[in-house]
Protein backbone atom coordinates (compact mmCIF):
# COMPACT_ATOMS: atom_id res chain seq x y z
CA UNK A 1 0.00 0.00 0.00
CA UNK A 2 1.52 3.52 -0.87
CA UNK A 3 2.12 5.83 2.18
CA UNK A 4 -0.53 8.35 1.83
CA UNK A 5 0.40 12.15 1.70
CA UNK A 6 0.67 14.27 4.42
CA UNK A 7 -2.73 16.41 3.98
CA UNK A 8 -1.41 20.21 3.83
CA UNK A 9 -4.66 21.90 5.67
CA UNK A 10 -4.54 22.20 9.46
CA UNK A 11 -5.94 19.00 10.87
CA UNK A 12 -6.29 20.55 14.35
CA UNK A 13 -8.24 23.44 13.41
CA UNK A 14 -10.28 21.20 11.44
CA UNK A 15 -11.24 19.67 14.86
CA UNK A 16 -11.00 22.69 16.47
CA UNK A 17 -8.64 21.63 18.45
CA UNK A 18 -4.84 22.32 19.90
CA UNK A 19 -1.73 20.15 18.88
CA UNK A 20 -1.43 18.51 22.07
CA UNK A 21 -5.03 17.59 22.20
CA UNK A 22 -5.55 13.91 24.02
CA UNK A 23 -6.92 11.41 21.94
CA UNK A 24 -10.52 11.75 23.58
CA UNK A 25 -10.38 15.34 23.06
CA UNK A 26 -9.79 14.49 19.22
CA UNK A 27 -13.04 11.34 19.25
CA UNK A 28 -14.92 13.92 21.05
CA UNK A 29 -14.48 16.62 18.29
CA UNK A 30 -14.17 14.66 15.75
CA UNK A 31 -17.85 12.97 16.54
CA UNK A 32 -19.43 16.13 17.64
CA UNK A 33 -18.91 17.96 14.31
CA UNK A 34 -19.99 15.54 12.81
CA UNK A 35 -23.58 15.85 14.06
CA UNK A 36 -23.18 19.32 13.75
CA UNK A 37 -22.47 19.80 9.84
CA UNK A 38 -23.28 16.11 8.63
CA UNK A 39 -24.35 16.51 4.99
CA UNK A 40 -28.06 15.00 6.55
CA UNK A 41 -28.78 18.11 8.38
CA UNK A 42 -27.83 20.71 5.68
CA UNK A 43 -29.99 23.06 4.85
CA UNK A 44 -31.20 23.38 1.26
CA UNK A 45 -28.18 24.68 -1.45
CA UNK A 46 -25.52 23.57 1.34
CA UNK A 47 -25.12 20.03 0.71
CA UNK A 48 -22.23 19.76 -1.49
CA UNK A 49 -20.48 22.17 0.80
CA UNK A 50 -21.83 20.04 3.93
CA UNK A 51 -20.75 16.31 2.50
CA UNK A 52 -17.24 18.54 1.26
CA UNK A 53 -16.97 19.31 5.14
CA UNK A 54 -18.03 16.23 6.23
CA UNK A 55 -14.95 15.06 4.47
CA UNK A 56 -12.51 16.91 6.18
CA UNK A 57 -13.30 16.49 9.48
CA UNK A 58 -13.15 12.31 8.34
CA UNK A 59 -9.50 13.01 7.32
CA UNK A 60 -8.30 14.68 10.21
CA UNK A 61 -9.50 12.67 12.69
CA UNK A 62 -8.22 9.21 10.45
CA UNK A 63 -4.68 10.95 11.03
CA UNK A 64 -5.11 12.76 14.12
CA UNK A 65 -6.60 9.53 15.77
CA UNK A 66 -3.64 7.05 14.64
CA UNK A 67 -0.34 7.54 16.99
CA UNK A 68 2.14 7.10 13.67
CA UNK A 69 -0.34 9.18 11.63
CA UNK A 70 -0.06 12.04 13.83
CA UNK A 71 3.58 11.53 14.50
CA UNK A 72 3.62 11.84 11.12
CA UNK A 73 1.76 15.14 10.28
CA UNK A 74 3.00 16.81 13.54
CA UNK A 75 6.73 16.73 12.22
CA UNK A 76 6.24 17.01 8.74
CA UNK A 77 3.52 19.77 8.67
CA UNK A 78 4.48 21.34 12.13
CA UNK A 79 8.10 20.47 12.46
CA UNK A 80 6.90 18.64 16.26
CA UNK A 81 9.57 16.14 17.11
CA UNK A 82 7.99 13.84 20.11
CA UNK A 83 10.17 12.87 22.88
CA UNK A 84 11.65 9.74 22.93
CA UNK A 85 9.56 7.26 24.50
CA UNK A 86 6.15 9.10 25.29
CA UNK A 87 3.18 8.86 23.29
CA UNK A 88 1.02 11.69 22.50
CA UNK A 89 -2.22 11.00 24.78
CA UNK A 90 -1.94 14.24 26.48
CA UNK A 91 -1.24 12.70 30.51
CA UNK A 92 1.85 12.80 31.62
CA UNK A 93 4.79 10.82 30.44
CA UNK A 94 2.63 10.07 28.01
CA UNK A 95 0.58 6.97 29.45
CA UNK A 96 -2.99 6.87 30.70
CA UNK A 97 -3.28 5.84 34.46
CA UNK A 98 -4.34 2.12 35.06
CA UNK A 99 -8.36 2.04 35.58
CA UNK A 100 -8.56 2.52 39.43
CA UNK A 101 -12.11 4.35 39.36
CA UNK A 102 -13.10 1.73 42.06
CA UNK A 103 -9.44 1.14 44.01
CA UNK A 104 -8.96 3.14 46.94
CA UNK A 105 -5.68 2.92 48.45
CA UNK A 106 -5.61 1.03 51.87
CA UNK A 107 -4.53 2.61 55.64
CA UNK A 108 -2.38 -0.52 55.48
CA UNK A 109 1.24 0.09 54.44
CA UNK A 110 1.50 0.62 50.89
CA UNK A 111 1.71 -2.18 48.41
CA UNK A 112 0.01 -4.09 50.29
CA UNK A 113 -3.90 -4.74 50.02
CA UNK A 114 -4.67 -4.24 53.89
CA UNK A 115 -7.89 -3.79 55.39
CA UNK A 116 -11.01 -2.57 53.41
CA UNK A 117 -12.01 0.55 54.74
CA UNK A 118 -16.19 1.79 54.44
CA UNK A 119 -15.64 5.12 52.27
CA UNK A 120 -17.02 8.72 53.48
CA UNK A 121 -16.59 10.03 49.84
CA UNK A 122 -19.76 10.62 47.99
CA UNK A 123 -20.26 7.43 45.51
CA UNK A 124 -19.91 8.69 41.71
CA UNK A 125 -20.90 5.96 40.11
CA UNK A 126 -24.10 4.66 41.45
CA UNK A 127 -27.73 6.08 41.19
CA UNK A 128 -29.45 8.44 39.06
CA UNK A 129 -27.32 11.90 38.23
CA UNK A 130 -29.32 14.32 40.23
CA UNK A 131 -28.56 12.01 43.21
CA UNK A 132 -24.63 11.53 42.00
CA UNK A 133 -24.22 15.08 42.12
CA UNK A 134 -26.24 16.28 45.32
CA UNK A 135 -23.59 13.43 46.98
CA UNK A 136 -20.62 15.30 45.36
CA UNK A 137 -21.79 18.55 46.23
CA UNK A 138 -22.15 17.26 49.73
CA UNK A 139 -18.95 15.85 50.20
CA UNK A 140 -17.28 18.82 47.92
CA UNK A 141 -18.45 21.27 51.24
CA UNK A 142 -17.41 19.06 53.71
CA UNK A 143 -13.01 18.75 52.12
CA UNK A 144 -11.28 18.83 54.90
CA UNK A 145 -8.22 21.70 54.80
CA UNK A 146 -5.82 18.73 53.64
CA UNK A 147 -8.17 17.24 51.29
CA UNK A 148 -8.18 20.18 49.80
CA UNK A 149 -4.55 20.93 49.77
CA UNK A 150 -3.91 17.29 47.83
CA UNK A 151 -6.87 18.74 45.54
CA UNK A 152 -4.95 21.97 45.03
CA UNK A 153 -1.42 19.64 44.11
CA UNK A 154 -3.26 16.93 42.34
CA UNK A 155 -2.85 16.32 38.70
CA UNK A 156 -6.37 18.25 36.89
CA UNK A 157 -7.87 17.33 34.00
CA UNK A 158 -6.29 18.75 31.13
CA UNK A 159 -8.10 22.05 31.12
CA UNK A 160 -8.23 22.07 27.32
CA UNK A 161 -9.75 18.49 27.73
CA UNK A 162 -12.51 20.72 29.73
CA UNK A 163 -12.91 23.18 27.38
CA UNK A 164 -13.33 20.68 24.34
CA UNK A 165 -16.27 19.59 25.95
CA UNK A 166 -17.87 22.72 26.71
CA UNK A 167 -16.91 23.91 23.02
CA UNK A 168 -19.13 20.86 21.85
CA UNK A 169 -22.45 21.06 24.42
CA UNK A 170 -25.23 21.20 23.09
CA UNK A 171 -27.37 24.55 24.82
CA UNK A 172 -29.15 22.67 27.10
CA UNK A 173 -26.34 20.59 28.40
CA UNK A 174 -23.95 23.81 28.61
CA UNK A 175 -26.42 25.58 30.37
CA UNK A 176 -26.99 22.38 33.06
CA UNK A 177 -22.67 22.54 32.94
CA UNK A 178 -22.87 26.36 34.28
CA UNK A 179 -25.55 25.74 36.91
CA UNK A 180 -23.59 23.03 38.47
CA UNK A 181 -20.29 25.55 37.96
CA UNK A 182 -22.18 28.00 40.07
CA UNK A 183 -23.82 25.44 42.24
CA UNK A 184 -20.47 23.35 43.44
CA UNK A 185 -18.36 27.27 43.63
CA UNK A 186 -20.90 27.96 46.44
CA UNK A 187 -19.93 24.85 48.78
CA UNK A 188 -16.07 25.59 48.46
CA UNK A 189 -14.25 28.31 50.01
CA UNK A 190 -14.04 31.09 48.22
CA UNK A 191 -9.85 31.64 48.49
CA UNK A 192 -9.86 27.42 47.58
CA UNK A 193 -11.75 27.55 44.47
CA UNK A 194 -9.76 31.20 42.87
CA UNK A 195 -6.91 27.90 43.00
CA UNK A 196 -6.88 26.87 39.25
CA UNK A 197 -6.04 23.19 39.66
CA UNK A 198 -8.19 22.94 42.54
CA UNK A 199 -10.83 24.19 40.88
CA UNK A 200 -10.74 22.62 37.21
CA UNK A 201 -10.14 18.77 39.79
CA UNK A 202 -13.62 19.74 40.84
CA UNK A 203 -15.45 20.72 37.50
CA UNK A 204 -13.91 17.46 36.12
CA UNK A 205 -16.01 15.74 38.41
CA UNK A 206 -18.91 17.66 38.04
CA UNK A 207 -18.71 17.33 34.28
CA UNK A 208 -18.59 13.76 34.77
CA UNK A 209 -21.78 13.59 37.30
CA UNK A 210 -23.73 16.06 34.87
CA UNK A 211 -22.65 15.72 31.04
CA UNK A 212 -22.65 11.39 31.70
CA UNK A 213 -25.25 11.69 29.37
CA UNK A 214 -23.28 13.62 26.55
CA UNK A 215 -20.11 12.40 27.00
CA UNK A 216 -21.67 8.38 26.26
CA UNK A 217 -23.53 9.60 23.33
CA UNK A 218 -20.34 10.84 22.19
CA UNK A 219 -17.65 8.61 22.87
CA UNK A 220 -17.69 5.07 22.34
CA UNK A 221 -14.75 2.54 24.09
CA UNK A 222 -12.01 2.98 25.40
CA UNK A 223 -12.41 6.32 24.88
CA UNK A 224 -15.23 6.98 27.01
CA UNK A 225 -13.76 5.12 30.22
CA UNK A 226 -10.46 7.11 29.53
CA UNK A 227 -12.58 10.07 29.80
CA UNK A 228 -14.34 9.19 32.86
CA UNK A 229 -10.71 7.97 34.55
CA UNK A 230 -9.46 12.20 33.50
CA UNK A 231 -11.86 13.89 34.72
CA UNK A 232 -12.20 11.98 38.37
CA UNK A 233 -8.40 10.87 38.70
CA UNK A 234 -7.76 14.33 40.88
CA UNK A 235 -10.99 13.79 43.11
CA UNK A 236 -10.15 10.38 43.78
CA UNK A 237 -6.79 10.63 44.37
CA UNK A 238 -7.45 13.57 47.28
CA UNK A 239 -10.26 12.49 48.98
CA UNK A 240 -9.96 10.34 52.26
CA UNK A 241 -6.78 10.13 51.79
CA UNK A 242 -3.65 10.84 54.87
CA UNK A 243 -1.91 14.32 53.69
CA UNK A 244 1.15 12.76 53.54
CA UNK A 245 0.33 8.84 52.15
CA UNK A 246 1.57 5.75 54.45
CA UNK A 247 4.49 7.26 55.43
CA UNK A 248 2.68 10.11 57.02
CA UNK A 249 3.62 9.76 60.91
CA UNK A 250 7.46 9.85 59.79
CA UNK A 251 6.96 13.21 57.31
CA UNK A 252 5.55 14.52 60.63
CA UNK A 253 8.06 13.97 62.83
CA UNK A 254 11.08 14.62 60.32
CA UNK A 255 9.09 18.43 59.65
CA UNK A 256 9.31 18.35 63.41
CA UNK A 257 12.90 18.02 63.28
CA UNK A 258 13.96 19.92 60.57
CA UNK A 259 11.88 23.08 62.71
CA UNK A 260 14.40 23.29 65.32
CA UNK A 261 17.69 22.33 63.32
CA UNK A 262 20.23 25.24 64.20
CA UNK A 263 22.22 27.12 61.78
CA UNK A 264 25.22 25.18 61.86
CA UNK A 265 22.76 22.12 61.47
CA UNK A 266 21.31 23.82 58.45
CA UNK A 267 25.10 24.50 57.40
CA UNK A 268 26.44 21.24 57.92
CA UNK A 269 23.17 19.97 56.16
CA UNK A 270 24.30 21.65 53.00
CA UNK A 271 28.17 20.85 52.81
CA UNK A 272 27.10 16.84 53.41
CA UNK A 273 24.44 17.42 50.31
CA UNK A 274 27.21 18.60 47.88
CA UNK A 275 26.47 17.67 44.50
CA UNK A 276 23.00 16.75 44.95
CA UNK A 277 20.51 19.25 43.00
CA UNK A 278 18.19 20.71 45.01
CA UNK A 279 15.20 20.24 42.77
CA UNK A 280 16.37 16.68 42.67
CA UNK A 281 13.51 14.19 43.79
CA UNK A 282 14.01 10.62 43.14
CA UNK A 283 11.57 7.82 42.14
CA UNK A 284 11.71 4.12 43.61
CA UNK A 285 11.69 1.73 40.45
CA UNK A 286 9.20 0.00 42.56
CA UNK A 287 6.62 2.76 42.14
CA UNK A 288 4.97 4.96 39.36
CA UNK A 289 3.82 8.51 39.66
CA UNK A 290 1.94 7.85 36.19
CA UNK A 291 0.16 5.24 37.99
CA UNK A 292 -0.25 6.30 41.36
CA UNK A 293 -1.58 9.86 41.39
CA UNK A 294 -2.20 9.81 45.46
CA UNK A 295 0.67 8.88 46.03
CA UNK A 296 2.96 11.63 43.84
CA UNK A 297 0.46 14.13 45.86
CA UNK A 298 1.60 13.01 49.32
CA UNK A 299 5.21 13.17 47.92
CA UNK A 300 4.35 16.84 47.11
CA UNK A 301 3.07 17.85 49.89
CA UNK A 302 5.48 16.59 52.34
CA UNK A 303 8.39 18.51 50.02
CA UNK A 304 6.29 21.75 50.19
CA UNK A 305 5.59 21.36 53.81
CA UNK A 306 9.09 20.09 55.32
CA UNK A 307 10.86 22.87 52.83
CA UNK A 308 8.60 25.40 54.18
CA UNK A 309 9.33 24.49 57.74
CA UNK A 310 13.26 24.91 57.63
CA UNK A 311 14.70 27.64 59.40
CA UNK A 312 16.61 30.06 57.16
CA UNK A 313 16.41 33.48 58.78
CA UNK A 314 20.20 35.15 58.42
CA UNK A 315 20.68 32.70 55.60
CA UNK A 316 21.58 34.74 51.98
CA UNK A 317 18.89 34.41 49.47
CA UNK A 318 20.65 31.60 47.24
CA UNK A 319 21.83 29.58 50.38
CA UNK A 320 18.58 29.77 51.75
CA UNK A 321 16.82 29.20 48.40
CA UNK A 322 19.26 25.82 48.11
CA UNK A 323 18.61 24.51 52.01
CA UNK A 324 14.91 24.56 51.17
CA UNK A 325 15.22 22.78 48.10
CA UNK A 326 17.24 20.32 49.93
CA UNK A 327 15.03 19.99 52.92
CA UNK A 328 11.79 19.14 50.11
CA UNK A 329 14.12 16.37 48.50
CA UNK A 330 13.98 14.75 52.02
CA UNK A 331 10.35 15.24 52.19
CA UNK A 332 9.38 13.57 49.38
CA UNK A 333 11.89 10.66 50.20
CA UNK A 334 10.56 10.22 53.41
CA UNK A 335 6.73 10.38 51.98
CA UNK A 336 8.08 7.27 49.69
CA UNK A 337 10.12 5.30 52.34
CA UNK A 338 8.35 2.20 51.51
CA UNK A 339 9.41 2.41 47.70
CA UNK A 340 12.96 2.16 48.17
CA UNK A 341 15.19 -0.28 48.72
CA UNK A 342 17.38 -0.37 52.60
CA UNK A 343 20.49 0.88 50.87
CA UNK A 344 19.37 2.86 48.36
CA UNK A 345 17.06 4.85 51.13
CA UNK A 346 19.96 4.83 53.24
CA UNK A 347 21.78 6.49 50.89
CA UNK A 348 19.28 8.93 50.18
CA UNK A 349 19.46 10.22 53.51
CA UNK A 350 22.96 10.14 54.45
CA UNK A 351 23.46 13.86 54.67
CA UNK A 352 20.76 14.38 56.61
CA UNK A 353 22.36 11.02 58.78
CA UNK A 354 25.56 13.14 58.95
CA UNK A 355 24.08 15.74 60.66
CA UNK A 356 21.10 14.63 62.86
CA UNK A 357 22.48 10.82 63.14
CA UNK A 358 19.08 9.05 63.27
CA UNK A 359 16.23 8.14 60.83
CA UNK A 360 12.95 10.36 61.63
CA UNK A 361 11.86 7.02 62.70
CA UNK A 362 14.10 7.43 65.26
CA UNK A 363 16.16 4.73 63.98
CA UNK A 364 19.73 5.62 64.25
CA UNK A 365 22.35 5.69 61.51
CA UNK A 366 23.99 2.22 61.99
CA UNK A 367 20.78 -0.02 62.30
CA UNK A 368 19.33 1.06 58.88
CA UNK A 369 16.36 1.99 57.67
CA UNK A 370 13.34 -0.80 58.43
CA UNK A 371 12.12 -0.90 54.73
CA UNK A 372 11.24 -3.44 52.57
CA UNK A 373 11.23 -2.62 48.24
CA UNK A 374 6.78 -2.25 47.17
CA UNK A 375 5.25 -5.01 45.31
Amino acid sequence: MPTPLVPEDDLYARLELAVDASPEAIELAWRALLRRHHPDVAGPGEHAAALERAKRINVAHDWLSDQDLRARYDHERLGIVPAVGRGRVGVRHGRHPRGDLHRRPSAGRAGTAGPRRVPRWPDLVRGKPAERFARFLAGASRLTPDELDRLAAAEPPPIAFLATIRRFLPPEARAAFETAEADLAGHVPRDRWAVAGLREGLLGVAAELVLAGFLDETLDEPFRSRARERLLRAWQASVEQPRFGPNGDQVVALKARVAVMRPTEVSAFIRASRGIPGDDRPWPEALDPDEDEALRISAALAARDVASTLPVAGLASATATRARGLAARLGHIVALRHGYAPTVYAGFMAPWLSVVGSFPDGAKRTAGPDVRRAG
